[in-house]
């Protein structure tokens, strides 16, 4: 039991550390939660977002040129330990990998000095909603009702409408095949962060993970003889046979590109630096393992890296207490 009280005051630090401004986002933090459980159904100990994945682990190296950007002593050029977890869209830890949704890199860094960094990435340069409330609501009507097991179409159709934004991850994914694997597929940081250099100098960036062995999907005909469960399976042989890498990409911002609003996607025309390479080496048996005890708050960032007043990313760490505190209580139970 006090593991259990320990974990939950950690999990909730991320929302109490922050002003008081934050701490009253604790009710729609809630109202986050509780959505998402209506879409997916009670998953118990499972994570509401992202419920199916696995852990893995591996280093970061930074590359010079992110140096020139950023005193973050994750960029020192060492190696630095990262605990991964990949996922699959949704809230059923029973779903299935041949699903048309994103795919997610949940990354934690732990530098030498202490300094850890956590981050959120996903299979889609783009973001569903651009506020926290919209968040709420576009769960909300995709939920079935309970009087007809379905979502009310009036009500999707009038969300849709009033919000056009929220259509556009949705076509981006659509127009993508199913990935082959967790280690050959593109994730994206969809939201701003501020770097400072040792002079006091910001820019703003997005980020983004390409994978060395390039972008693998599968067809129709190739997913039919595949099992549900066949995304793990691939990662842990994949990782078995050699390490698996990632170049990490920092966007930098131009005047006037919008820094709140992740679902607009900057210009490909901003220039992308090579900031670090990714190495995953070891994969869980099972889906378990290190991160369990990680929320990967986004907000958790190292001296030299910022989050932007995007108010998508500020809503996560009261929204991920209240998810961990509600997995660790039925874990315990």
């Amino acid at each position: 039991m006090n593991k259990l009280i320990i974990a939950t005051a950690v999990a909730s630090l991320g929302a109490l550390a922050l002003p008081m401004a934050a701490q009253a986002q604790a009710s729609l933090a809630e109202q986050q939660v509780n959505a998402l459980e209506g879409l997916a159904g009670k998953q118990p100990t499972a994570r509401r977002s992202g419920a199916k994945g696995l852990c893995a682990s591996g280093h970061f190296t930074g590359h010079a040129d992110a140096r020139a950007l950023t005193s973050a002593s994750v960029f020192n050029g060492d190696k630095v330990p990262v605990i991964a977890r990949f996922s699959v869209g949704g809230g059923n830890p029973k779903g299935t990998d041949k699903a048309k949704s994103v795919r997610g890199l949940a990354l934690s860094f732990t530098a030498a000095n202490g300094e850890v960094w956590q981050m959120a990435n996903i299979s889609a340069p783009i973001f569903f909603v651009k506020s926290p409330e919209d968040f709420v609501t576009f769960v909300k009507v995709r939920s079935a009702d309970p009087a007809t097991g379905k979502p009310d179409p009036e009500k999707l159709k009038a969300f849709n409408e009033a919000h056009p934004e929220t259509l556009l991850q949705g076509a981006y994914v659509a127009k993508q095949p199913v990935p082959a694997s967790y280690g050959a597929l593109n994730y994206w940081g969809v939201n701003a962060f501020e770097l400072n250099d040792a002079r006091g100098q910001s820019r703003f960036v997005r980020w983004q993970f390409v994978p060395e062995a390039g972008v693998l999907g599968l067809s129709e005909e190739q997913l039919k003889d595949l099992p549900n469960d066949f995304l793990a399976d691939e990662l842990r042989a994949r990782v078995a046979k050699a390490p698996v890498g990632f170049e990490f990409k920092l966007q930098l911002a131009e005047p006037g590109d919008n820094l709140l609003d992740p679902t607009q996607a900057w210009p490909d025309s901003r220039k992308l630096v090579s900031a670090g390479r990714l190495v995953i080496d070891k994969v869980e048996a099972m889906a378990g393992g290190d991160c369990d005890r990680i929320t990967f708050n986004p907000l958790i960032t190292p001296k030299g890296i910022k989050p932007s007043a995007d108010p998508v990313l500020n809503a996560r760490a009261a929204a991920y207490g209240v998810s961990l505190g509600r997995r660790l209580s039925e874990t315990a139970n």
